[in-house]
């Protein structure tokens, strides 16, 4: 699967700055503050039980650093009301926005729906979705009767990444 057409989460807005309509903002993009050259944004709330998914395209968002965060003003929101509104959304760009990888590094978006299989040749699933902890990144890979939570540990669990082919090499067993 190519990474046209996806998104890849960068931000959430976190709170409200002031009454003319700015926003703080939480930014995972390295610096930080690279987080206003990726444009248009997408937000998207979560859905509440019995809603939707609600998305939004904003383009032309300014932002700055302020003290230990970012604010942000968007365009068409010039009161503490309607940024009101958008706290708790999450921060999503197009995948083609951002700078290619390094070596041996990827973005989480490029991994999901690999298919993932031991040294020995044996399916586990694909890549549902990764999340970070304190040590580790985790791979969590479905095969739709089970689900493998595998580190992404280069070198030691995960072998071999190939996106163009969609294969992931790992070290695991199958049975664990």
């Amino acid at each position: 699967m190519t990474a046209a057409g996806r998104r890849v989460l960068v931000g959430r807005i976190v709170g409200l700055y002031g009454v003319q309509g700015w926003i703080k903002v939480e930014s995972w993009t390295e610096p930080r503050v690279q987080i206003f050259k990726y444009q248009p944004w997408q937000l998207i709330s979560a859905p509440g039980e019995g809603l939707e998914i609600n998305t939004r395209e904003i383009k032309g968002v300014s932002g700055r650093p302020q003290g230990k965060g970012l604010i942000a003003k968007l365009p068409g929101v010039d009161d503490r009301e309607g940024a009101a509104a958008l706290v708790g959304q999450d921060i999503y760009v197009a995948r083609e926005l951002l700078p290619p990888p390094g070596k041996d590094e990827y973005y989480w978006v490029d991994l999901e729906g690999l298919e993932v299989v031991t040294t020995e040749g044996v399916g586990l699933g694909r890549v549902s979705h990764l999340f970070a902890t304190g040590a580790n990144d985790v791979v969590v890979v479905r095969d739709g009767e089970r689900e493998r939570l595998v580190p992404f540990v280069q070198g030691v669990y995960v072998r071999s990444v190939d996106i163009s082919g969609g294969r992931m090499v790992v070290d695991w067993d199958p049975e664990f």
